[in-house]
């Protein structure tokens, strides 16, 4: 009988010599929990499976390289990154059009708009996409993390690689130049 591998055991073992057994471990110990995760970001079951499947093989692959000494990210928060960053890489591919529907959706159920819901309500036949275009990759991506995909300051931080401030900073920085291009 042999012991359960730790994650950091399972990470080795794959990434070293493409342990099967140790890849089969950590997908049934990850993939239901990751999958429920994801299913609070996306309704699209298809949707979801799909980047599952892309975030393991990411993992089988190689393409995804944990890094465990001197860290203090679990196996958790490294297949959340990875994952969430597929999810937000499938949703772009559905087009502005498709993303604008789905934050007006989640932003439809509050008492009072929000910023963003004022601002979208108000270009509704204005150039939305030429606008969000025209913004930087950094202040568009803040956008897209934190309005169209919602995720809170601090996940979209840890998502973007970049300190919760500067997401604050960015986000503010966007909707104010996405405010003077629509007015």
């Amino acid at each position: 009988m042999s012991a359960t591998r730790s994650d950091g055991e399972l990470l080795r073992a794959i990434a070293a010599d493409g342990d099967r057994h140790a890849f089969e471990e950590l997908y049934r110990r990850y993939a239901p929990w990751l999958t429920a995760r994801l299913r609070g970001r996306c309704a699209d079951a298809g949707v979801i499976d799909d980047v599952v499947q892309e975030t393991f093989l990411a993992v089988w692959r190689g393409t995804a390289r944990y890094r465990e000494e001197g860290s203090t990210q679990d196996a958790a928060g490294w297949l959340w990154r990875i994952g969430s960053r597929r999810l937000v890489d499938a949703l772009r591919g559905d087009g502005a059009r498709g993303r604008l529907r789905q934050a007006l959706a989640r932003l439809r159920h509050r008492d009072e708009a929000s910023a963003e819901e004022r601002v979208l309500a108000g270009v509704e036949h204005g150039d939305l996409a030429g606008a969000l275009t025209r913004l930087s990759p950094e202040l568009r991506a803040v956008l897209q993390a934190t309005v169209v995909d919602g995720l809170t300051t601090r996940e979209a931080a840890v998502l973007l690689g970049i300190p919760p401030g500067t997401v604050k900073t960015r986000a503010l920085r966007a909707r104010r130049q996405l405010r003077e291009e629509l007015a």
